[in-house]
């Protein structure tokens, strides 16, 4: 088996694992199950329904195996899965009245933007598209953001020449974006306070029209992965805290700081780690 991923349901956590020999992605039906229906067991209204059905739909039941898939006591157990291709088939068999609303979601998810740049940032992993010399600067989130978005966006990794707000907020103002950014580049970072405060000045500027947040957080890791030899476990990281940290941090950077110090692992070759923090970062831009 080799990358893990965590999608996001209505914040309801959905783990898959890829299979390397097979190429294809194998999914929790555990989880589905929790996010489609609410159950507060789910193991055992999977169970329950598997049982039920195996009957009438014993050839798709048959596809289900079992991987041992990392729970939240950071053990492994096995888990009972369905390849990607067989979720659909599985769903529409389960009496639950959110299964269309699932569908909807799991069969897109994987072809719009987000998801088809989410499949290139797994495999950032294994580039070197940052130098150890770029880290930090302007060129490298720009790299970046190119490497995420190239054939999505016509502006992959350049800098907006227009002016753009977000939720009532307004970003810096494009007639001083480029000065700005040679000011945010020359800012120290050599401990977390700097690197974080650089960050934080990062966000404000708002460099490109659209893949700010993915982008910039990527690079957050890539300087503390090179200054500090850390990097952020952001499935340490609740959503709704760290978007309002950094609405926060405009004026007061204290709430993001201790988000993020509390969520600091010095685990920098995990690819586990890694998977977890690209999958949790584009589940913080998903509208609730």
């Amino acid at each position: 088996m080799g990358k893990i991923s965590f999608r996001f349901y209505k914040d309801h956590e959905v783990r898959a694992i890829w299979n390397d020999e097979e190429n294809k992605w194998y999914f929790s039906i555990v989880d589905i199950v929790a996010a489609i229906t609410e159950s507060p067991r789910p193991r055992v209204y999977w169970g329950t329904v598997k049982n039920r059905q195996k009957a009438d739909y014993g050839q798709l039941y048959s596809k289900c195996i079992q991987l041992k898939l990392l729970a939240a006591d950071g053990k492994r157990y096995a888990t009972d899965c369905f390849a990607q291709e067989d979720v659909e088939e599985v769903v529409k068999t389960l009496p639950a009245k959110n299964t269309v609303n699932f569908l909807d979601w799991f069969t897109y998810s994987d072809n719009s933007i987000d998801g088809r740049s989410r499949k290139k940032a797994y495999t950032l992993w294994e580039s070197n598209i940052v130098s150890v010399k770029d880290v930090g600067k302007v060129k490298s989130l720009q790299q970046i953001h190119a490497y995420l978005f190239g054939g999505l966006y016509d502006f992959a990794g350049q800098i907006r020449q227009k002016t753009i707000w977000k939720d009532g907020t307004l970003f810096c103002r494009a007639e001083y974006l480029q000065e700005n950014l040679q000011k945010i580049e020359s800012m120290p970072e050599t401990t977390f306070d700097e690197i974080v405060d650089k960050y934080v000045e990062m966000n404000v500027a708002h460099p490109f029209m659209e893949g700010n947040g993915r982008s910039t957080r990527i690079w957050l890791d890539m300087i503390f992965k090179q200054r500090l030899k850390k990097c952020v476990d952001w499935s340490r990281i609740d959503k709704k805290q760290y978007l309002s940290a950094m609405k926060r941090s405009t004026t007061d950077a204290t709430s993001i700081k201790a988000l993020l110090q509390g969520a600091l692992t010095d685990d920098i070759n995990s690819r586990e780690i890694f998977m977890k923090g690209i999958d949790y970062s584009y589940y913080y831009e998903q509208e609730d």
